[in-house]
């Protein structure tokens, strides 16, 4: 079902990943959706668990239980991520912090030759124009929750400068994981 979180609706999918050959773990994660624009909002929250892993061996029927309950916690989950969005929005930023956390989720070393400088800029540019312009953000304030959702916006949706043939499937096992851009953001914005 979909939630209403902050004015916005928010919808929880679940996620389930396996490999063919029973060599890799079963995964199942909860990755929440801002509706307006496909924002995943998976954030690493330390009072509710968003995902489970089972091997194929072993106890099945215990771990068929686990998996149950783990899908039952799924709204646990997202009344301790409303409630996180609430604190997120509390948190006010400045346009230097904005610019200090962008510069820091993309850092530039100063080795980098002029090109990788230029590609730096440039992704940086992006990212400022999402947190700044993004029609979808125009109405939260300048907070912490629209910084995660810039990042958000711009770790999931930004075409990569290289295309490889595989590049989505990185983008999704990112997201399914927890995207370590937007955790990042997430514990810029926590700790400021």
């Amino acid at each position: 079902r979909e939630f209403i979180i902050g004015g916005e609706r928010i919808s929880p999918y679940m996620v389930f990943s396996n490999t063919h050959d029973g060599s890799g773990a079963v995964k199942t994660a909860l990755t929440p959706i801002r509706v307006v624009c496909n924002n995943t909002l998976n954030l690493a929250l330390r009072t509710a668990k968003r995902s489970w892993s089972m091997i194929h061996t072993g106890d099945i029927s215990g771990k068929i239980e686990e998996a149950k309950n783990t899908l039952l916690l799924a709204d646990e989950y997202m009344t301790a991520l409303g409630q996180e969005f609430e604190n997120l929005r509390k948190i006010k930023l400045s346009e230097k912090q904005v610019l200090d956390y962008i510069k820091s989720l993309l850092p530039m070393e100063e080795n980098y030759s002029l090109l990788q400088k230029r590609g730096v800029e440039k992704l940086r540019a992006d990212m400022k124009m999402r947190y700044f312009d993004a029609p979808d953000l125009k109405d939260v304030g300048n907070n912490g929750y629209r910084f995660v959702n810039a990042v958000s916006d711009f770790a999931t949706h930004s075409t990569p400068r290289r295309k490889t043939a595989n590049y989505k499937e990185n983008i999704f096992a990112r997201t399914a994981d927890g995207n370590p851009m937007i955790d990042r953001a997430y514990q810029l914005v926590k700790a400021a």
